[in-house]
């Protein structure tokens, strides 16, 4: 079953539940802070950018987790391979960063001694603004881009958990064309609008404790057109809708069930993607894999996101196939205890 919100509305209902469970092609049911029933310390608040091209990329995150919060950056080399990630973590931000309650309008903001970042809304563009001192050998990292956001669909999915006043609103935003310029020292990346894209991960919502999720996402260009695509689950009841979605030519395609099959003994070996509805079948080559494995007691997060090139076919509504060769994203495995 993928039922499909097409009507606005409150996400919420008066007990906090979510409303209506299903996906949409926009931000059509409003959050709002204020209509969580749940502690603030359990809320979860971020805004998470992914840009990249064939051959490097950086990535952004500024998340109010309640009890946490968590400013990241990661510079990504796809030719060494090699990867560099720093963050710096607060205590109960509950709410004080104010992150907007929809991802159309408003700025996230984050700035301390260490950390200027900025993700500023502009009509179709998005400008991305850090300076992180000290990040890498002593050098401060610098980064200026500037994403042009087109009409087009976006995966939203709303989600319910098996418990009470838990849910997850999520959109991912696919097909941004990007281009500035990052800078470590005397090395400048130079990101241009025909070859690198962006990925905004906008999420809000209470989760439970323990999770494990599985995340791929990429973008190119395929036959001429603009291809983007999301894939993933592992959280949540997702009965009504998967969060899985390939958009072309500014056109959502909905897919079904994806799953991912990675080798057990290592992520950096060859993985494939199957589909249950036969209209996502892939190959995929790892280049890189982020990983990171932090353990303090009740919390633990272990994460894989394993950078590489995607070689299979999607089938789009109407039976249209789309043949993707070394066509460059990601895809994950994260286990939270949070």
């Amino acid at each position: 079953m993928q039922h499909e919100i097409t009507a606005r509305g409150a996400l919420l209902d008066a007990k906090g539940n979510v409303r209506e469970p299903g996906f949409a092609r926009d931000l059509l049911l409003n959050y709002r802070r204020a209509d969580v029933k749940a502690p603030a310390w359990r809320i979860k608040e971020w805004d998470y950018y992914i840009v990249m091209n064939d051959a490097f990329g950086v990535a952004f995150t500024i998340a109010d987790n309640g009890y946490m919060g968590l400013i990241s950056a990661s510079l990504l080399d796809f030719t060494a391979p090699a990867e560099h990630t720093q963050t710096v973590m607060t205590a109960f931000p509950m709410g004080r960063y104010a992150l907007p309650e929809t991802s159309a309008a408003g700025d996230t903001l984050y700035g301390d001694k260490r950390v200027q970042m900025a993700f500023l809304k502009r009509d179709a563009e998005r400008e991305l603004r850090c300076r992180f001192d000290r990040f890498h050998n002593g050098e401060t990292l610098e980064v200026e881009l500037t994403l042009a956001e087109p009409p087009m669909d976006t995966m939203v999915i709303a989600t319910p958990f098996f418990k009470p006043r838990a849910f997850y609103y999520n959109q991912k935003i696919n097909c941004m064309r990007a281009g500035g310029k990052a800078i470590l020292g005397s090395r400048e990346y130079l990101f241009r609008p025909e070859t690198s894209f962006a990925t905004l991960d906008w999420g809000r919502g209470v989760w439970t404790y323990d999770n494990t999720w599985y995340w791929g996402n990429g973008n190119g260009v395929v036959d001429g057109k603009l291809l983007g695509f999301n894939i993933g689950y592992g959280f949540g009841d997702t009965s009504a809708a998967s969060e899985n979605l390939v958009i072309y030519d500014g056109i959502g395609h909905k897919l079904s069930r994806v799953t991912f099959n990675i080798p057990p003994d290592s992520f950096m070996k060859p993985w494939t993607f199957s589909s249950d509805d036969g209209r996502f079948e892939m190959n995929f080559i790892p280049v890189l894999d982020r990983a990171s494995h932090n353990n303090a007691l009740i919390l633990e997060s272990d994460q894989h996101q394993v950078f590489g090139k995607f070689t299979g076919r999607i089938l789009l509504d109407g039976g249209k196939e789309l043949c993707l060769k070394d066509f460059f994203g990601f895809a994950e495995k994260v286990r939270n205890r949070y």
